[in-house]
């Protein structure tokens, strides 16, 4: 645990073989209101409608288990 807070990475590995990795967490990083505002100050407008009839275009809304 001390070397993941150190921000050590691990290789697990099975019979030598490796399976995975143990990473630490990302770190979140506050951004003050303002500079995200400022970020999306030149941004257009979005339409909601056509913002949805886009999703609804590529994503499948059925919640039907597909298991």
């Amino acid at each position: 645990m001390r070397g993941l807070e150190r921000g050590e990475r691990y290789l697990i590995t099975s019979n030598g073989v490796p399976v995975g990795e143990l990473a630490p967490r990302g770190r979140r990083h506050f951004v003050p209101r303002a500079a995200v505002v400022a970020a999306f100050a030149g941004a257009p407008p979005v339409d909601r409608d056509r913002f949805r009839a886009d999703l609804d275009a590529v994503a499948d809304q059925d919640p039907t288990p597909r298991g």
